[in-house]
C-alpha cells in the first residue's frame, strides 16, 4: 500500500510529531527475518527488464530499495544533466538508471570495494560509454574520498539505519543494522563540506525500523529542510518506510 503525503513546509515541528515511534525489537526481528541470509551466495536479480548478477557480498535490493529505483525511473527523483551521487550503491541499480536517464556526473560510490567493482560492471555492460555522462565508481566510507571539488545536485541514500541489530554476520551488519549513526554523520559532512549544489536535493529513505525521529531532527539541526516525497506500507506488519526529500532550509 502506497500514498503520498505533502509536508507543510513552515511546521517542521508537526512533522517530527507526524512519524511513526520506532518498532519494538521483535517486530524489528520479524520484518528483518531471513534478510541477508543468501548473500554469501551469487545471486541475480531483475530490474526494468536489466539483469544484473550480484557476487558473494554484495547485498540484494530489497523493498526499500525500489522505492528509490522506481522514483529515480519516473523522474520523481530529477537526474538528467544533473551531478548525482548514489550513496551505498551496491550492485548499481541507480547509477543505471542515471546513466540511461541522462545524468551529467554519477558517483557510484560504497564502502565495499567488491560493490563498486559490481556497480562499474553492470554499468559498463548496460550504460557504456555515454556522451555527456562522467562515471565516477567510487571506493568511500559515505563522502571521505569524494574530492573536495564535489557539488552534488542530486544524492540518494537507503542507510543500512536498522536500530535492532538482526545479525552477528558483519556483512549483513554492514547493509542492514549499523543504526542511525550513519545517517547523522551523512548530514554533517554535507552540510560540513558544503557538498550540497544550489538548488541541490537529498533523498532518504528510512523507516520505522529505524530511529526516524532522531534522524530526521538531526537533518534538520544539520541545516536541511524535510518534505515526504512518498510513505510505503506492507500488508502483514507495522513497517512504515518514508522517502524524505531534504534541501538546504537557505533554499526552501
Amino acid at each position: 500500500m502506497t500514498d503520498r503525503t505533502a509536508t507543510p513546509r513552515s511546521d517542521l515541528r508537526a512533522l517530527l510529531d507526524s512519524l511513526p515511534d520506532t518498532l519494538p525489537r521483535d517486530e524489528i526481528l520479524a520484518v528483518n527475518s531471513g534478510s541477508g541470509s543468501d548473500v554469501h551466495t551469487e545471486r541475480t536479480y531483475a530490474y526494468n527488464g536489466w539483469s544484473f548478477t550480484l557476487p558473494p557480498g554484495v547485498f540484494q535490493p530489497g523493498d526499500t530499495s525500489r522505492i528509490v529505483h522506481d522514483r529515480l525511473l519516473d523522474g520523481t527523483i530529477p537526474v538528467e544533466g544533473r551531478s548525482y551521487a548514489a550513496m551505498g550503491v551496491g550492485l548499481g541499480v541507480e547509477a543505471v538508471i542515471a546513466g540511461t536517464l541522462g545524468a551529467r556526473e554519477i558517483y557510484a560510490a560504497d564502502v565495499h570495494p567488491d560493490s563498486v567493482a559490481t556497480a562499474a560492471a553492470h554499468y559498463g555492460r548496460i550504460v557504456g560509454d555515454r556522451p555527456g555522462t562522467i562515471f565516477r565508481p567510487l571506493v568511500s566510507n559515505l563522502f571521505e574520498e569524494f574530492p573536495d571539488s564535489a557539488r552534488l545536485d542530486v544524492i540518494t541514500f537507503n542507510p543500512p539505519a536498522v536500530s535492532t541489530r538482526t545479525s552477528d554476520d558483519p556483512t549483513v551488519v554492514r547493509n542492514v543494522c549499523v543504526g542511525a549513526e550513519i545517517v547523522l554523520r551523512f548530514f554533517d559532512q554535507i552540510a560540513g563540506r558544503d557538498l550540497l549544489a544550489p538548488g541541490g536535493e537529498i533523498h532518504l529513505v528510512v523507516s520505522n525500523t529505524s530511529e526516524l525521529r532522531r534522524i530526521v531532527g538531526h537533518g534538520i539541526d544539520a541545516g536541511f529542510r524535510p518534505a515526504v516525497l512518498h510513505r510505503q506500507t506492507w500488508e502483514g506488519d507495522d513497517c512504515q518506510a518514508y522517502l524524505f526529500k531534504l534541501v538546504r532550509s537557505d533554499a526552501a
